[in-house]
């Protein structure tokens, strides 16, 4: 999905792999990146609780975070128009949860284009966790999710030309275990023609993009897939902004 040199000036993302690390609590490891992402300029944030049942609970536990580090929170799924809402919104978070489910309620509710062009045209930060970062990308083929549900595309926002893998499992050379990894089952996707490269997120790691550039952050390293290739591992702070050229 191509994306215009206008548009790849003005975006602004926060992929991060998971909202809740291992002895902390929700957004807890990543509270500080989300102050300097949405900064003083935002004064109230819309949630997607899409990706759980229970909206509801779901946006509670979301607002009590995002009020404790100083922004209202607006869920989508509370707006009588939830295109309208993305069109006012000052910036948009995607929680987690099961990916299929979030992709078809964006598709039902008509947002999928809607974030896109808000995101890429008018520049508003975007803010993905899980299954919220898997539908920033160009499809949701590497979910670690089962399909509950079946959304009318596995194409999604498509903020970024290239997949990513959330909650990274490296292999476990102890364990009994006789199903394919996790490893396994990205080369297996990168088998199929004409398919982008994968960023693997460890537990603990985000994406931040900023126009052209991108640039590994949190405490663990990510591992990058690409088809006909080794992988490759990069440490925290690496310079990840070759994967935003699209080709080009």
């Amino acid at each position: 999905m191509f994306v215009s040199l206008a548009a790849e000036m003005k975006r602004r993302l926060l992929l991060v792999s998971n909202s809740t690390l291992h002895g902390s609590g929700y957004l807890d490891h990543c509270e500080q990146q989300i102050r300097d992402f949405f900064g003083a300029g935002v004064k109230r944030v819309l949630f997607v609780p899409y990706a759980l049942h229970d909206r509801d609970a779901y946006t509670k536990t979301a607002r009590d975070k995002f009020e404790t580090l100083g922004y209202g929170v607006d869920s989508i799924h509370e707006a009588s128009d939830p295109a309208e809402a993305v069109r006012n919104a000052q910036g948009i978070f995607i929680g987690g949860g099961n990916t299929f489910r979030l992709l078809k309620c964006l598709y039902d509710n008509e947002v999928v284009m809607e974030i896109r062009e808000r995101v890429l045209k008018d520049g508003i930060p975007y803010m993905g966790s899980s299954a919220g970062t898997n539908v920033s990308t160009i499809s949701i083929n590497t979910t670690n999710d089962m399909p509950i549900v079946y959304p009318p595309s596995f194409a999604a926002i498509g903020l970024v030309p290239f997949n990513i893998n959330p909650h990274y499992l490296d292999t476990d050379p102890n364990s009994t275990h006789m199903g394919e990894t996790r490893e396994q089952r990205i080369v297996q996707y990168l088998e199929e023609p004409d398919v982008p490269s994968v960023l693997a997120l460890r537990e603990g790691s985000m994406l931040l993009v900023e126009g052209k550039k991108a640039t590994l952050l949190g405490t663990t390293k990510a591992r990058l897939f690409t088809r006909g290739k080794p992988t490759v591992e990069y440490d925290t702070g690496s310079d990840l902004s070759f994967l935003l050229m699209d080709g080009r």
